[in-house]
């Protein structure tokens, strides 16, 4: 099994059709420890249940947007595990108002926000993690096709995605010196609960399975597989990457 013996560390599961679910799935299946890091305490009473079902050995609270929860999040980490193989993010918010109508009118704070939680919890996490981390451990992201193209109704969350990935070459070079991996999945359009708030998403869904080489829209499996080439070793030598998980949709022309 590919990731027998190794922790990994999940943030973003929400419910069973969320991509770090599927994430988690995948590890889990493969050997794999987890842990499951949630944002808010309402969401706790949704998370204990899918962490019973993937049999992850804790879960743990850390509101991203602060270091003081990233920290003890870190500490707490630190007591039960001591050490991290796997660190997955998959985290993104923007206000649903900056997700609609024209860029040029997002606010201040919405910018703010959109930057905050979808990128720059990243490189927090990055950093308060770090010293847990074994050499040859990997952290994985999520991006999207529209952190390089124009999407409708994407918006600034196409902006924070682009950072994202900018975010993930930088941390490659700092994370290397200590042989750590990071790496970014930018998967095709599934639906789940974040995907709901774009406006026209089921578009977008009939666009990549109109277009795409591979004719069809993908799975949670087809991520999870992706995640787990980039969790285990047979990815010991690819770093600061952005592999496409899009049917190929993101290689069309006109």
């Amino acid at each position: 099994m590919l990731m027998r013996g190794k922790k990994a560390l999940v943030f973003g599961v929400v419910n069973e059709r969320s991509i770090a679910y599927g994430i988690a799935k995948s590890l889990r299946d493969e050997g794999a420890s987890l842990a499951l890091g949630y944002a808010a305490e309402p969401i706790r009473k949704r998370i204990e249940p899918i962490a019973e079902n993937l049999g992850a050995d804790f879960v743990f609270a850390c509101n991203v947007t602060s270091d003081e929860e990233i920290a003890r999040a870190a500490g707490l980490v630190r007591e039960k595990w001591g050490t991290v193989d796997c660190l997955v993010h998959s985290i993104a918010y923007a206000n649903r108002e900056d997700l609609a109508g024209r860029f040029i009118d997002t606010s201040r704070e919405g910018f703010r926000v959109a930057l905050d939680v979808s990128a720059y919890s990243l490189v927090a996490l990055c950093r308060a993690f770090e010293p847990l981390f074994v050499s040859g451990a990997s952290v994985m992201t999520l991006s999207y096709y529209g952190s390089g193209r124009v999407v409708a109704n994407y918006n600034a969350m196409g902006v924070a995605k682009s950072a994202l990935e900018a975010s993930v070459r930088y941390l490659a070079v700092d994370l290397g010196q200590s042989g750590v991996r990071i790496n970014a999945i930018s998967a095709g359009p599934v639906k789940t609960m974040a995907a709901s708030a774009i406006s026209g998403f089921r578009t977008i869904l009939e666009t990549i399975e109109n277009r795409s080489p591979l004719g069809r829209n993908i799975t949670l499996s087809d991520i999870g597989g992706c995640a787990l080439y980039l969790a285990s070793d047979l990815s010991s030598g690819t770093t600061g990457e952005v592999i496409f998980v899009d049917s190929g949709y993101n290689i069309m022309g006109v």
